[in-house]
């Protein structure tokens, strides 16, 4: 555990931050009175989510790799952070629909049939705590992966030589 241990902190405070966010998208009127923005508004949180990971193959590359890593150790670094956090996905969706905004989906399920977006039964299927979760999960898992990559690039030591 000791060789992940800073992925684990990592991977709880990415969790933290999107329920910070979530409380933020709630104050802010996202879920329900600027309900009709909330499908591009949401993206911003691609903002923080990056800088964490940054800083977690950062404090992985300084910590455990004492200032030299590999792409791929970064990667795989990045890897396991998201894994994580796709573990603690589902409780971060009922802490967030529960708890947070638990008026979200009757507001989204309006907004979505009111707009023609979806019909009652789709909106139905669609927002529900349980396609949240494995929405979340996966979603995590793409975008982790993705971003993991990406970041990977820009935290690897340079070639000394």
């Amino acid at each position: 555990m000791k060789n992940i241990s800073i992925e684990i902190k990592w991977a709880i405070i990415f969790t933290a931050m999107m329920l910070a966010w979530m409380f933020m998208e709630k104050s802010l009127g996202w879920h329900d009175e600027l309900i009709d923005q909330h499908a591009t508004l949401t993206n911003l949180v691609a903002i923080p989510a990056i800088l964490i990971y940054v800083l977690a193959l950062l404090d992985k590359k300084k910590k455990y790799y004492h200032g030299q890593m590999t792409y791929l150790q970064g990667f795989l670094s990045g890897v396991i952070v998201t894994v994580i956090v796709a573990v603690l996905s589902p409780f971060a969706q009922y802490i967030t629909l529960e708890y947070i905004t638990p008026e979200y989906f009757t507001n989204v399920k309006e907004y979505s049939v009111s707009s023609g977006t979806l019909t009652a039964e789709e909106a139905e299927d669609w927002f529900n705590l349980k396609s949240y979760m494995i929405q979340a999960t996966i979603g995590a898992l793409i975008m982790g992966v993705i971003t993991s990559a990406i970041v990977a690039i820009f935290t690897k030591s340079k070639k000394q030589g």
